[in-house]
């Protein structure tokens, strides 16, 4: 019997958690790294950095809701001992990963002033945008194999090196990043372009260690020439499961992409004080984030032994974490907000924005985390439509409607005190639909395949 039905549920849930965690460190490290040295450029560069947030996470949740199916499929190929099919799944997922990259980005780069017109991006902070996003358009696959071969790693056993691979990318982004932009060591400075290029040389080199792991070490990178027959029906079962992972994903950066449409009817310093803050926000919730990575998987085998009084206490045991943990985040950024701040910028018209982001949204960070519980367990239970029609209301119904009535009634702090409503309604909401699921598939569980 597996361990995730067996054990301790609190051990377990740990256990699971902390290959993750530094895999969910290193790819914050990068936006907060990027964001720090690019804001010592100034305020204009840091506004053209905030601009480019919802665009790199669309794409970036985009990779990662089709490296869920591959994940997904390689996993149960290895629980069935089908070495062949794993490595035909791995293969495959890449070549599907690649194919997908090419023609977003393609389609970005082309379409990169209208888009970040429409995002409210202005005269001054658009040629900053276009130096960094052609730069890292043109990488924008070596972030999305990265992310992919991370979990192909976690499901072979091999979680050391996956975290591995993702710290040392860090650790050389952080390293390139003041070289490239301010030409050290005798490097020219590239400004915010070296950002871009720090980031993309860093994802060259963890891509071409994941390529070598998973062919020498895993022998689940092969070449064969398999029938397109193959490829098709290997990309179809891939895609049905990563789509509703990736439509629940991508409402993120839409939403993010709105509020930032909105904070750019206030000048650039609120795009870049918000941008800024965003990104400390995602690097602060690294511990929570892989503790839900590690939800669906436990739900999911527990849902299938039948086990729902252990996914009612992981449910309670995550409800409780994110609650005390985001009770904690939230009282330290309201008294560190100004040192904060100021390490990003010295203007003041940004770090004032940048305070009152940070002490009004931190508040219902507990509840943001125990909505996004709820989706993942919602997906556990079979119920991914659920978890994605959960995600439709946060955004759709309570996000945009109140940041724009906040906006109107407050100004930039009303759209905070927007968001903040938006996280403690939308974290009850999840908490009273994973309740009345649980109880409707307690009485009708169907049997697993």
């Amino acid at each position: 019997m597996s361990v995730l039905v067996r054990d301790n549920v609190k051990r377990t849930l740990v256990n699971m958690a902390f290959p993750m965690l530094a895999g969910t460190f290193a790819m914050n490290a990068y936006s907060l790294t990027d964001a720090y040295f690019v804001s010592r450029l100034g305020t204009l560069p840091l506004a053209a950095m905030g601009f480019t947030v919802p665009v790199i996470m669309l794409l970036t949740f985009i990779a990662g809701g089709i490296g869920t199916g591959i994940t997904t499929l390689v996993s149960h190929a290895m629980g069935r001992h089908d070495h062949t099919g794993a490595a035909r799944t791995t293969t495959h997922g890449i070549v599907l990963t690649f194919i997908i990259t090419a023609i977003l980005t393609t389609a970005g780069y082309l379409t990169m002033v209208p888009l970040f017109t429409k995002l409210g991006a202005d005269a001054r902070t658009l040629p900053l945008i276009s130096q960094f996003m052609r730069i890292w358009y043109i990488g924008a696959i070596f972030m999305s194999l990265p992310m992919t071969g991370n979990g192909i790693l976690i499901s072979a056993g091999d979680s050391r090196t996956a975290s591995r691979f993702m710290i040392v990318g860090a650790a050389v982004n952080m390293a390139l990043n003041p070289v490239m932009i301010f030409g050290l060591l005798g490097f020219p400075a590239l400004g915010i372009r070296g950002s871009a290029l720090a980031t993309v040389v860093a994802q060259v080199f963890q891509t071409a260690w994941l390529f070598f792991v998973l062919r020498r070490k895993h022998h689940l990178l092969v070449f064969e020439a398999w029938p397109v027959a193959e490829y098709v029906a290997t990309f179809r079962r891939i895609l049905k499961l990563g789509i509703p992972s990736v439509l629940s994903m991508i409402l993120m950066p839409i939403s993010a992409g709105v509020i930032t449409r909105l904070l750019g009817g206030f000048g650039s310093e609120a795009v870049a004080a918000s941008g800024a803050a965003g990104r400390l926000e995602m690097f602060a919730f690294v511990i929570p984030m892989a503790l839900g990575m590690s939800l669906t998987p436990f739900i999911s085998q527990n849902f299938g032994a039948g086990r729902m009084d252990r996914i009612s206490e992981a449910f309670g045991v995550s409800t409780r974490f994110a609650l005390l943990y985001g009770g904690g985040v939230a009282l330290v950024f309201f008294l560190c907000a100004p040192w904060m701040a100021r390490l990003f910028s010295s203007d003041p018209a940004v770090t004032d924005v940048m305070v009152s982001y940070v002490r009004i949204i931190s508040f219902g960070y507990g509840m943001m985390e125990v909505h996004r519980y709820c989706g993942f367990i919602l997906t556990g239970l079979h119920k991914a439509a659920s978890a994605t029609v959960l995600n439709v209301i946060r955004v759709f119904v309570l996000l945009v409607p109140l940041s724009v009535l906040g906006m109107h009634l407050g100004g930039v702090k009303g759209i905070f005190w927007g968001r903040l409503i938006t996280d403690l309604v939308a974290g009850t909401l999840g908490i009273a639909w994973v309740h009345f699921i649980a109880a409707v598939r307690w009485k009708t569980r169907p049997t697993l395949r």
